[in-house]
């Protein structure tokens, strides 16, 4: 199978589009926001739209911009959500239902399928993330 790279819009608009069919879409993402649940640019990830996102849930949104991205789930107060990256320590970005793209159903690692949990435990060690995470990257990365 051959790779190619595509510009981010063109993909995830595209994306949206098949997500919107009721089609399941696979891409790799890329930066380390998410570490050290989906690892950028090595681990891909499977979605699917859903009817609504819950707290825990990977989503991929459309931001103003354009800006995309694959960020956790931390509340969801109506049709406002708010999104953090599981390896940032501080920031979170807002926006409204309408602006989920799709949902992660499985994170494809090495070899082996991952179906994402709720993270509970990693957003209650919030306060501890920067030194997890110093660790982490220092061993796994």
């Amino acid at each position: 199978m051959d790779k190619r790279i595509v510009a981010n819009e063109l993909l995830l608009e595209e994306a949206a589009k098949l997500m919107e069919e009721g089609r399941e879409v696979n891409f790799t993402p890329l930066g380390s926001s998410m570490l050290p649940f989906i690892k950028g640019g090595k681990d891909s990830v499977r979605l699917q739209k859903k009817p609504s996102v819950e707290v825990g849930d990977i989503a991929l949104v459309r931001l103003a911009g354009p800006r995309y991205v694959l960020h956790r789930v931390i509340r969801v107060d109506g049709d406002d959500i708010t999104l953090m990256g599981d390896g940032n320590i501080a920031g979170t970005e807002s926006c409204k239902s309408e602006d989920v793209m799709g949902t992660v159903v499985a994170i494809v690692k090495k070899n082996r399928t991952v179906i994402p949990g709720k993270a509970r435990l990693w957003r209650i060690l919030k306060p501890f993330r920067r030194y997890i995470l110093g660790i982490y990257r220092r061993i796994a990365l």
